[in-house]
């Protein structure tokens, strides 16, 4: 069948840019549908976080088929803890730091602290010994040499071991980055709210939905902080488990802040306002500082990829026509 309309290289281009503008449609009409049904990320975390406030001040016990799940991974942490004891590997310090991990990267639940440190156990004898059956059962590499097979199934097992706290660790600094980028902002908030004369706990609750579409992490962190305001018999405890979850510097300062006014009785706004004065300072010269380390770190693709095709542009018809002389 020929080609009823124009064609380059063979192909009918009127059909080519039929199927063109649709997928373009379909595109446009899905970033409409995105654009409109955006859901608030932190509207479920709020609402588990006020109805689990709701049943505890009711005394009400969690739903059945809730219950049968919180008992099933009891169940299954009871197996992995009991595994581990019996090993001896089990200790209270490490589970307290696998705990103190979970919170700032996020995970709420302690059970999740168990299975960290099963997981070190587990993963080196089930990726290192599939390592060293192909390495040495299955002479999967005949041609290495003894150091290189020994290398290999030694870094697997470092690997593996090292897994959980690398996810641990890559998650607590993408959180903690989100929290640092929205801090200020929330600083200037919480000024706003105490110079109107709202309460600790009452500024904590609004600055944590006024920015929970911005900045998830630290509405989520604002939101369990107000509710520990409202329930722990002393206020501290609530701004430390705050500095606890947090790993930054700038958390722990506004703590001490909040510890300071409440102690004191000095003026939260004006503290507020300095605090949030000096960390857009230090975003501004975080800014400014990897502006300045741009230039060395394009050197490298600059010299790889930049200036070879200019070279082929500036030099290339010269060499051409040097090529025809000769």
């Amino acid at each position: 069948m020929q080609p009823s309309g124009p064609t380059l290289m063979g192909i009918d281009v009127l059909w080519v840019a039929t199927i063109l503008s649709g997928v373009a449609a379909f595109a446009v009409m899905l970033a409409i549908y995105a654009a409109t049904t955006v859901s608030d990320p932190m509207s479920k975390r709020v609402k588990a976080l006020n109805d689990r406030r709701e049943q505890l001040k009711a005394g009400i016990t969690a739903s059945t088929k809730r219950r049968a799940k919180l008992i099933q991974r009891n169940d299954t942490t009871d197996r992995m803890r009991s595994l581990l004891s019996s090993l001896k590997v089990l200790q209270d310090s490490q589970v307290k730091e696998a705990q103190v991990k979970l919170m700032r990267a996020g995970i709420r639940s302690k059970d999740w602290a168990v299975a960290v440190i099963f997981g070190r156990l587990a993963l080196p004898i089930v990726f290192g010994g599939l390592m060293v059956l192909v390495v040495y059962g299955m002479d999967y590499f005949p041609t290495w040499s003894p150091l290189k097979r020994y290398g290999l199934v030694a870094i697997t097992f470092i690997l593996a071991y090292k897994t959980p706290d690398i996810f641990l660790k890559n998650k607590i600094t993408k959180r903690s980055d989100a929290i640092r980028k929205g801090l200020p902002d929330a600083l200037d908030l919480l000024v706003i709210c105490a110079e109107a004369g709202l309460t600790v706990d009452a500024a904590f609750h609004r600055v944590a939905k006024e920015l929970g579409r911005a900045y998830p992490e630290l509405g989520d962190e604002f939101t369990l902080t107000a509710i520990e305001l409202g329930f722990l018999t002393e206020r501290r405890q609530a701004f430390e488990n705050l500095s606890t979850r947090v790993d930054l510097d700038a958390v722990k300062g506004v703590v001490t802040t909040m510890i300071q006014t409440e102690k004191y009785g000095t003026p939260l706004a004006s503290a507020l306002r300095v605090l949030s004065a000096e960390f857009r300072n230090e975003r501004m010269m975080r800014a400014e500082e990897k502006a300045a380390r741009l230039p060395a770190i394009m050197t490298i693709p600059l010299i790889l990829f930049i200036l070879p095709t200019l070279f082929i542009v500036i030099l290339g018809p010269a060499a051409c026509s040097i090529s025809d002389a000769f």
